[in-house]
């Protein structure tokens, strides 16, 4: 796909993003979809509001009427989408820097659109033509005031009636989770404190990844109200880590594993992406399960869960290591909030510490090289072609060149949201992880 990547489409606003771009990509969208109407929401991004106007603009134009949902996050959008059956725009950049936005296109299931679904849309933006609606039968605009509580209802249905009696700290990142969180969490019985809890595009406090290097005041504020778990978001809260008692940040791959080892049973499946950890292959051979590995991104994880499901296998866990977690048997998107429910249901068993204490064996690795072009790009990647090849380890090569060494594994993909090509490392010794990251940054760096 030329437009679209591994979970939408994203750029630096007014140059990759713009809102001409938008409102091609709404016109395509309202095209392709066959929907009366067409919920827009957002995250807290300064551009945000004038994007979702383009949005908005381009589906009235082909004669689609308009939801406005405002601040919402991505999540909260899909639950309605399958509440009410309409697809969605959702104007976000996830966990991007604030001067970047973009789009997610939702079908009408509440499930980010599949490879083909987006391919149709590509078609439309580029090629094909559009509807014109005719002046006495475009669209209309309505503004929707309870979209926040009504996605906390939602989610709250899906948890059940709990009390867990936790005090969480709880880091939104100035994001939409913002507007949600609290409450929800307040819901499940938990006392909830705060930092960067204002809804803010700038993200003042923090950048929106939530990255260990990014939690420096959520540790912080664990530590210094005795809360038993922290949990962060990324701007539009399709995401959750999480920081343990002791203010210590839990990484992504072992609050992953951890959720996959309370919920799976033998036969079941879990899908996630080419950049796996050894924890979670660890959990799912021990769960006599399945493990089966996807490009990175949503739309991919998406498409398999639905391929799978199909044929009757189980999935109760899917996603990422960054946070991204799905539960398909309740909703096929990420969830920031509903993982960290599910997180949180663990830790009121026993400490968050030990919670993760057994899938802290690994250590990752993860190296960024920037690229100026494309012919940079492809540079760098018929290098890392080559090194994969010469390094004799097993190969996959499902997105990118993922190598497998007796004592650790490594990863060379270009990413699907910046001008980057990603180098991934584990192993259970940490120089060993570095040693294979930075051995495969100086062999393919142009």
């Amino acid at each position: 796909m030329e437009l679209f990547g591994s979970s939408g489409t994203r750029g630096t606003v007014g140059e990759a993003m713009t809102p001409s771009l938008v409102l091609r990509v709404a016109r395509a969208a309202g095209t392709v979809w066959d929907a009366d109407r067409v919920a827009i929401g957002r995250d807290t991004r300064t551009s945000g509001e004038m994007l979702a106007d383009a949005a908005a603009s381009g589906l009235t134009s082909v004669g689609v009427d308009v939801s406005r949902l405002g601040v919402l996050p991505t999540p909260g959008v899909a639950a309605r989408c399958a509440r009410e059956g309409v697809p969605a725009v959702v104007v976000t950049a996830s966990h991007n820097p604030a001067d970047y936005n973009g789009l997610k296109l939702i079908d009408d299931e509440g499930v980010e659109l599949t490879v083909d679904a987006l391919e149709r849309v590509e078609a439309h933006v580029f090629d094909r033509p559009v509807d014109e609606a005719r002046w006495d039968e475009v669209g209309r605009v309505r503004a929707v005031d309870d979209a926040c509580q009504a996605y906390v209802a939602d989610l709250v249905d899906a948890v059940g009636d709990v009390d867990l009696g936790l005090t969480v700290a709880l880091d939104p990142g100035h994001g939409a989770g913002a507007l949600t969180s609290p409450a929800f969490l307040r819901e499940l019985g938990c006392r909830v404190v705060t930092v960067n809890g204002a809804p803010d595009g700038h993200f003042p406090g923090r950048e929106p990844e939530p990255v260990p290097a990014n939690l420096t005041d959520l540790r912080r504020l664990v530590r210094a109200t005795d809360a038993d778990v922290g949990v962060a978001h990324d701007g539009d809260a399709d995401r959750a880590v999480f920081v343990d008692e002791r203010g210590e940040a839990v990484p992504g791959e072992s609050s992953l594993a951890a959720l996959c080892a309370a919920a799976l049973e033998p036969g079941d499946a879990v899908v996630s992406a080419v950049n796996v950890s050894s924890r979670v292959v660890d959990v799912v051979e021990a769960a006599d399960a399945r493990l089966e590995l996807t490009p990175i991104g949503a739309t991919n994880i998406v498409t398999r869960v639905r391929e799978l499901r199909r044929e009757g296998v189980r999935v109760p866990v899917a996603g990422e290591g960054n946070g991204g977690v799905f539960f398909p048997e309740d909703r096929l998107a990420r969830d920031g909030a509903l993982a960290a429910a599910r997180f949180l249901s663990l830790v009121a068993e026993r400490p968050a510490s030990e919670v993760v204490a057994p899938y802290r064996d690994y250590h990752a690795v993860r190296r960024n090289l920037p690229y100026e072009n494309d012919d940079e790009r492809a540079a760098i990647l018929a290098s890392a072609r080559a090194y994969a090849e010469a390094t004799g380890a097993d190969l996959n090569t499902v997105d990118g060149y993922r190598m497998a060494f007796a004592d650790g594994w490594l990863l060379v993909r270009p990413s699907g949201t910046e001008p980057v090509v990603r180098v991934y490392a584990e192993a259970t010794d940490p120089d060993r992880a570095a040693d294979l990251a930075d051995d495969a940054v100086a062999a393919v760096s142009p």
